[in-house]
């Protein structure tokens, strides 16, 4: 079912029960004042009848015959007078005697002073009726035609009305939910453009600020991320493409050279020296590139524990040292450290360590001297950990781009890399919801600036 049909069936039907419970109100008053009215007047008619017997002395028959042949007279009237032993004084017509009185009914009038009852389809009443110091007992019954013909009148205006409103309502509420919606129809029709290959359309935003223009807005930036991401993949997927051509495309010259012609040991072992150089290069590359995919993670699927900073930065300075002898790391700690808490975060310890080795192997590899030093301070809120080193420095025009995958900048001369370990490291700190900044003199040093949140 469409969302405007059950909006409109929505809206109908708690129209339909409000009208419902107003005309039902409606028609209940009505009801009871009628039976209200009519029970005072048999009461009124009674009355008059029974002080033209008791007071006017007329005689029974005399009564009846006037009543008979009186225009005033209710329909199907009976009125009776007893005494309050049982006596019948007067009836209207013995002969029919719909309500047949009885003795329990006499001494319950007696008791309570005035009953109203239902005998089949008229009313009826029965009262104490006080005369001359002597009580009376009177019924009255008789069925008030007029009043149930409006009253039945009134039903059909109602059930008329009634039908009529829901019916305006539905087409009313249909045209309303047709109207309001409309936005969100053309909202599918131009969603249904939007494709892999036509990424850049986006959808009518408006000028309201309902509902519907925030999800056309919520929907375009999403679009936007969605955009930037296919975008990023296709540049990705190029670069890639690129990185591995080339070491590649440079085994296979060397191999297809190498097969030409026979070659001497000494030549041999050059180029199995060349090959391995490369296939290290693809190594380091393909690393790299799985490395960057984990960073890329949603944060819910990487596993997180407490990981004590020092103590990681001494395994990664240790590991470094490993695979280039000739580094020097110095870490250094700027501040006493009371509380294990003060440089302990709460992240993921492999990628933390792939971050620092990237920070420390640049510092190394672009300074004269090979070394890189990591000091280690702290305040209320984050752990501080800064690699500096006396390198060449970062040009102003590089550092707005150094964390743009596989960007390479003009220190690419002074040593071989992909351009992935910088991105990599920013994308590893911002997901551990750190921050991660650059500040660098050309031919003085750069000092790269984590900042993470302690436990």
């Amino acid at each position: 079912m469409k969302i405007r049909l059950k909006l409109t069936l929505l809206f109908t039907a708690l129209f339909a029960a409000l009208l419902l419970v107003f005309c039902l109100v409606i028609y209940f008053s009505n009801a009871r004042d009628r039976e209200d009215q009519y029970f005072k007047r048999l009461r009124q008619q009674a009355i008059t009848k029974t002080n033209l017997l008791l007071g006017a002395k007329v005689q029974p028959t005399v009564l009846q015959l006037i009543y008979k042949n009186s225009l005033n007279s209710l329909p199907q009237e009976e009125v009776a007078v007893y005494d309050t032993a049982f006596h019948l004084l007067y009836h209207d017509a013995v002969y029919i005697d719909r309500v047949k009185e009885t003795r329990g009914m006499i001494d319950t009038i007696v008791r309570q002073h005035e009953i109203h009852f239902y005998v089949q389809d008229l009313q009826a009443i029965g009262f104490l009726y006080p005369y001359n110091s002597k009580d009376y007992v009177v019924t009255a019954a008789a069925k008030d035609i007029d009043g149930l013909a409006k009253l039945h009148d009134l039903r059909i205006a109602l059930l008329i009305g009634f039908i009529v409103a829901i019916l305006l309502t539905f087409l009313a509420g249909y045209l309303f939910s047709r109207q309001a919606l409309q936005p969100v129809s053309q909202m599918v029709d131009k969603v249904e453009e939007i494709t892999a290959s036509h990424l850049d359309l986006r959808i009518s935003e408006g000028r309201g600020k309902d509902e519907i223009a925030e999800l056309a807005i919520t929907f375009n930036r999403m679009l936007d991320r969605l955009e930037n991401s296919f975008e990023a993949q296709r540049q990705f997927v190029s670069n890639i493409s690129h990185e591995l051509r080339t070491p590649l495309a440079t085994i296979i010259g060397e191999l297809e050279i190498a097969a030409k012609k026979g070659r001497t040991p000494a030549e041999y072992e050059e180029l199995t020296r060349l090959i391995l150089q490369d296939a290290h290069r693809l190594v380091k590359l393909s690393n790299g590139l799985l490395d960057l995919a984990k960073a890329s993670y949603d944060k819910a699927e990487i596993a997180f524990k407490e990981v004590r900073l020092d103590e990681l930065l001494l395994d990664t300075r240790q590991a470094v040292l490993k695979s280039n002898p000739d580094y020097g790391v110095n870490i250094i700690f700027e501040r006493e450290i009371e509380e294990d808490d003060f440089i302990s975060v709460r992240g993921n310890e492999y990628l933390l360590k792939v971050a620092f080795t990237n920070l420390i192997d640049n510092g190394c590899k672009f300074s004269d001297d090979r070394e890189s030093t990591v000091a280690i301070s702290f305040h209320a809120k984050n752990v501080i950990l800064r690699f500096s080193d006396t390198g060449i420095g970062i040009s102003p025009e590089d550092i707005a781009s150094i964390f743009t995958p596989f960007y390479r900048g003009a220190n690419k001369k002074y040593a071989e890399g992909h351009g992935i370990g910088l991105s990599l490291t920013d994308k590893i700190i911002h997901l551990h919801q750190g921050s991660l900044s650059v500040a660098s003199r050309v031919s003085e040093g750069t000092t790269f600036t984590v900042e993470l949140p302690h436990l």
